[in-house]
């Protein structure tokens, strides 16, 4: 038997969310993305030192080298599509007319 909306948080007082200002949205937006840049860069960073080891002759396994090149590659690509999609997000609303 279904218990009604509030088993799922949707009560009346959760129907009316409190207003957010788009300053606030805006600089969580910003801190969200700058953080998942920098991961992006910790990886390229990191499977650039293991290359550099194993290059040098330094103990550090092969697979651990090629596994982290390819996390770096797989984000960074990651990274270029969600770009890719947001600039054609941006230039479909450019297109539309007023």
């Amino acid at each position: 038997m279904i218990d009604g909306a509030s088993r799922v948080g949707l009560t009346p007082a959760a129907a009316a969310p409190s207003p957010v200002k788009p300053a606030a949205v805006q600089k969580q937006f910003a801190a969200f993305l700058k953080e998942a840049l920098n991961n992006v860069n910790d990886a390229q960073i990191q499977a650039d030192a293991l290359t550099e080891k194993l290059v040098r002759g330094e103990n550090v396994q092969l697979h651990d080298v090629m596994i982290a090149a390819q996390k770096a590659s797989i984000t960074l690509q990651l990274t270029l599509e969600i770009r890719n999609k947001a600039i054609e997000a941006y230039q479909e609303m450019m297109r539309m007319p007023l």
